[in-house]
């Protein structure tokens, strides 16, 4: 009988769980991850070898050259080497070969030695896949922990294609990051963004077959993926996407080449560095200058200290103050959108949308250069590392926003669209739909949808309404979109509980003039 998704998934976390008595759940992610891709590796590597071996059984004259050729030729798409040759030790980097070796002392030792080796034999494929793997060492993760915790992933059923399609596997390892991400408190927010958020901004930008996609600060590459899943969802074809995407820490940028991996999308590349120190996606010309997509999606950390450039070609309009990179992540990204079609989707809070001075003057630029498409305002306590509002802008290359959308901003306010979760609110897809309808609504002469649907208030506002004063470039949600039958639904409540608060205010004097009147006191009525 086929096993389900849910079942692998209660596997997976049963494997997981084997660590609690070692470490915190935040930190089961740097293990339960390369265990996981190496188990796959290993899955792929040995359904290919029988396969091999059962296709070229008139081949015993081959010699194990001429065998090892044909078969990394025509079967494998990657090598699973030996550890220690020339060795007694000599074994297999794979799996089940570790596996058989567990209740000998040195396991760390011996699985560090097979991802390392299967990093060093794939070098175009999974040079740094693993990170630091400081867990394999035994005053950090014990061998019998760290042999449950095999024992226990290994009675998941074998993870190759023959036998799990790569929707299950990509399902099975995205329910482990989000189960990781909701144990974790504060930390996932430097590697997961929630999915809802990610399939919300990819389906504003809506990337198109062959199309680029960039993600600066890509922590587990969920925006990529979500970037071809759509597409795919489209009846277009999501493989051919060139994926791309930098990450500031090794081992998530590990995690997010795994995942990619995981969903079967190849055509990736994902580097690791500080984006806006050291980017490192640069034209193929040698002139050092930054490489251009067609879609650029990005949930930077919010209001990241950090460093400021003095001279940087990125820094339109003036430089972000050390106190906050907001500006400075969007100013590299408005910087690497292809000049014909290119279009980016950043989540940043609500203060930069009006915060004053180096922020106000790089606000302005980006207005009067008509780049800004949309600010989409969503709900507070969607993320996991903060409870704050938060808002989608939208970007677009200089010209190429539709003509009715020059010079002008489309303000969309999604804030009380959510449903409550466990530890934080959620968009639903019927949210997800909503707001997609009103970013692709069309709009009168005064701004309003010409169609209004899915009930949520959306307005153009023409670039000379926000720059005039009183507004004087501040693209607060709220000096535009008035939130009118709230406001007089309040106004109902507020008359009665006025009408209310007077009768008692009127029935409390009258008692006090009754007892001043009879303690002789008069004059007051």
């Amino acid at each position: 009988m086929a096993v389900t998704q849910q079942e692998i998934e209660n596997r997976l976390w049963d494997a997981a769980d084997e660590l609690r008595v070692a470490m915190a759940e935040a930190q089961y992610s740097s293990v339960v991850f390369p265990l996981m891709f190496w188990k796959y590796l290993s899955d792929t590597w040995e359904h290919q070898h029988q396969e091999f071996l059962a296709e070229n059984k008139g081949a015993g004259d081959l010699s194990a050259e001429e065998a090892h050729e044909i078969e990394y030729r025509d079967y494998q798409s990657f090598e699973i080497p030996f550890i220690h040759p020339d060795t007694v030790q000599k074994c297999r980097a794979s799996w089940s070969s570790i596996l058989a070796t567990i209740t000998r002392p040195g396991l760390g030792q011996r699985v560090r030695a097979s991802l390392q080796a299967i990093e060093s034999a794939n070098p175009d494929k999974f040079s740094r896949l693993f990170g630091s793997m400081a867990w394999t060492a035994e005053e950090v993760l014990p061998g019998e922990v760290l042999a449950a915790v095999m024992q226990a992933m290994d009675r998941t059923p074998k993870m190759h294609e023959g036998n799990m399609s790569h929707d299950v596997l990509g399902g099975a390892y995205e329910y482990l990051l989000k189960r990781f991400s909701d144990g974790s408190g504060t930390r996932a927010g430097q590697f997961f963004t929630p999915r809802e958020v990610v399939e919300l901004i990819v389906e504003v930008l809506d990337p198109k077959s062959f199309e680029s996609v960039y993600d600066p600060t890509c922590g587990s590459g969920g925006m990529l993926i979500a970037s071809a899943n759509l597409l795919k969802a489209r009846g277009g074809r999501g493989y051919t996407l060139s994926l791309n995407g930098q990450e500031a820490v090794p081992d998530t940028a590990g995690v997010a080449r795994m995942n990619l991996f995981m969903h079967n999308l190849t055509q990736f590349k994902v580097e690791v560095g500080d984006t806006l120190k050291d980017p490192r996606f640069k034209r193929p010309d040698g002139s050092g200058t930054l490489a251009q997509f067609d879609v650029i999606v990005a949930n930077p950390p919010y209001s990241l200290k950090w460093k400021p450039w003095t001279t940087d070609p990125r820094a339109i309009g003036g430089v972000a103050p050390q106190s906050s990179a907001d500006w400075a992540f969007v100013q590299h990204m408005i910087a690497s959108m292809d000049p014909k079609k290119g279009r980016a989707g950043v989540v940043l809070p609500h203060g930069v949308l009006f915060r004053g001075g180096q922020e106000a003057a790089i606000r302005r630029r980006v207005l009067d250069d008509d780049l800004l498409e949309a600010v989409i305002g969503l709900p507070e306590n969607l993320f996991y590392n903060t409870t704050i509002e938060t808002c989608i802008l939208v970007f677009r290359a200089p010209g190429t926003k539709a003509p009715e959308r020059q010079g002008g901003v489309l303000f969309v306010d999604a804030s009380q669209r959510f449903s409550k979760g466990r530890n934080r609110n959620v968009l639903t897809e019927t949210d997800i739909a909503d707001v997609v309808t009103a970013y692709n609504s069309k709009f009168d002469a005064d701004g309003n949808p010409v169609d209004p649907d899915g009930g949520l208030q959306a307005r153009f506002v023409p670039m000379g309404e926000i720059k005039n004063k009183p507004n004087d470039y501040d693209l607060s949600i709220s000096r535009y979109i008035k939130h009118a039958a709230a406001e007089q639904e309040d106004l109902g409540t507020l008359v009665k509980a006025y009408n209310l608060a007077r009768t008692e205010r009127q029935k409390t004097e009258q008692r006090m003039l009754d007892v001043l009147t009879a303690a002789g006191i008069e004059g007051l009525r």
